[in-house]
C-alpha cells in the first residue's frame, strides 16, 4: 500500500485551511484524510487540522483493523468524535464560533476500502472498470442537481457553489455517509478538496488511472493545474496506490 499526500495554499488565499495526510498502522492498512476548513479569521485552519489530528490519533491507537464492518464503526465512530472535538473547541475559544470543515477519510486493506465523509471534499476509485466518484457532496448545488432543478453545467457557476448543507463542528448531530468496496491490486484511490475539483475536471483526474511514475510528482502537477488556471481556493489530495511490493514475499520474517 502506497500514499502520497500534498497541499497547497493556492494563488489567492492569505493562508491554508486544509489539511490531512496518509499515516500506515503495524498490519499495513492505510487511513488517509483530507478537510477543508471554514471560519473567520483562522478558525477554519484549526477546524481541518484538528479533525486530522484527531483522526490520526485515533488510527496511531489502533493496531489493525478486522473487516469491512470493523472499519466502518471505527471511521462513523471517529468522524462523531471530531465534531465533538470541534464543537468543544469552540465553545472554549470565542475566536473560533462558528469554525467548521469537510472531512473525507478512506480506511484501506488489501481487501477493501471504506471511506466516510461529511462536506463536499471528495473520493474517486480508479479500478480496472474505470475512473468514478464514490461521495456525494453535501452541497446545496449538489442537492438542487439531485432534485432535477439544475443542470450539472449550471451547477460549475452557481452563485451558491460553496454552501454546505454538512459540516464537521456545526451541528450536534450528524450522520457521515459511510461506503465499502472492494480494493484490489492496482487500484488506486483519489481524496481531494474542491480547490481541486473546481478547477481540474474528472477527465483530467481519470489519469490516475493509468499513471505509473512517481505519485508525488502526479500530486504536484495536479496541484499546478489548479493554480494555472486561478488558484483561488486552497488545494489538497491524497492518493492512494494499491501495490504489493514484489520483493516482500508472504511469510517471509
Amino acid at each position: 500500500m502506497k500514499g502520497s499526500f500534498l497541499t497547497d495554499q493556492g494563488k489567492v488565499r492569505q493562508h491554508n485551511e486544509d489539511a490531512g495526510g496518509v499515516y500506515l498502522n503495524e498490519q499495513n492498512q492505510l487511513l488517509a484524510v483530507v478537510a477543508d476548513g471554514m471560519g473567520g479569521h483562522q478558525a477554519g485552519d484549526i477546524a481541518s487540522q484538528l479533525a486530522v489530528s484527531t483522526l490520526h490519533n485515533q488510527w496511531e491507537e489502533t493496531s489493525a483493523i478486522q473487516g469491512p464492518k470493523a472499519a466502518e464503526n471505527w471511521l462513523r465512530e471517529a468522524i462523531l468524535e471530531v465534531n465533538q472535538v470541534i464543537l468543544q473547541h469552540s465553545r472554549d475559544h470565542e475566536e473560533c464560533r462558528g469554525m467548521g470543515t469537510t472531512v473525507v477519510a478512506a480506511v484501506c486493506d488489501d481487501q477493501f476500502a471504506t471511506v466516510g465523509h461529511i462536506g463536499d471534499s471528495r473520493v474517486y476509485i480508479a479500478n480496472h472498470y474505470g475512473f468514478k466518484r464514490v461521495t456525494e457532496d453535501h452541497s446545496l448545488v449538489n442537492e438542487l442537481v439531485r432534485s432535477g432543478q439544475i443542470s450539472e453545467e449550471q451547477a460549475e457557476s452557481h452563485p451558491r457553489k460553496n454552501v454546505l448543507l454538512k459540516a464537521l463542528g456545526t451541528d450536534e448531530n450528524i450522520s457521515p455517509d459511510i461506503v465499502t468496496f472492494e480494493f484490489e491490486e492496482d487500484d488506486r484511490l483519489l481524496l481531494c478538496s474542491d480547490g481541486l475539483t473546481n478547477k481540474v475536471n474528472e477527465d483530467e483526474l481519470s489519469r490516475i488511472k493509468e499513471y505509473d511514475g512517481e505519485w508525488q510528482e502526479l500530486c504536484q502537477s495536479l496541484v499546478d493545474l489548479a493554480n494555472e488556471r486561478g488558484g483561488e481556493d486552497n488545494i489538497t489530495l491524497a492518493i492512494v496506490h494499491h501495490y504489493e511490493d514484489p520483493n516482500v514475499k508472504e511469510g517471509a520474517d
